[in-house]
């Protein structure tokens, strides 16, 4: 968060220089909080919860005002992986593959029952639960979820990536600048 300097403590040149609309924060601290509304989700959607999906960027919810409205239909560009409706066990490998073609930080949501538990498909054919082929950071209940339940589960999301430490990339010697 950003921190308070008392003007005691600054000398009359920083005061001069600072005047009164700097705000001083931690490098990590910012990038958590441009991360945190800069989400792109990429949607694996298989079956019904693909409807309460897509009215999540309708009026009433407006997905925008998180900074998740734009989907991505390529996982090399997608940080966020929302597996929507029931996966397969042959859909398995396909659902991994995607996750390791996503570029870090990624972070994956479980939408509906049949993401979360393989619903009430209880046969050989449905993965009971995609925590078993990806790491999954939050879960969405219902089936299908409402679309009040998936922006809930955003903003615990968004809470999770701007608590996170974040990586900061240090410059090997022979890039970095005089």
């Amino acid at each position: 968060m950003a921190e308070i300097i008392n003007r005691d403590q600054l000398s009359k040149g920083d005061e001069i220089l600072l005047g009164d609309t700097a705000v001083l924060t931690r490098l990590d601290k910012a990038i958590g909080w441009a991360r945190k509304f800069s989400i792109f989700p990429y949607p694996f959607a298989t079956a019904c919860c693909a409807m309460e999906y897509m009215a999540l960027s309708m009026t009433p919810y407006d997905i925008d005002r998180f900074g998740a409205l734009l989907p991505r239909f390529t996982p090399r560009q997608a940080d966020l992986l929302m597996v929507i409706g029931t996966v397969t066990v042959r859909q398995g490998p396909i659902l991994r593959r995607v996750y390791e073609q996503m570029a870090e930080p990624k972070w994956v949501m479980a939408f509906g029952a049949c993401a979360s538990t393989g619903g009430f498909y209880d046969n050989y054919a449905t993965l009971p639960g995609i925590d078993r082929i990806v790491p999954v950071d939050v879960y969405v209940p219902g089936c299908p979820p409402r679309p009040e339940s998936v922006l809930d589960a955003l903003m615990a999301l968004q809470r999770k990536i701007q608590g996170q430490k974040q990586k900061l990339m240090a410059l090997d010697e022979k890039h970095q600048t005089a």
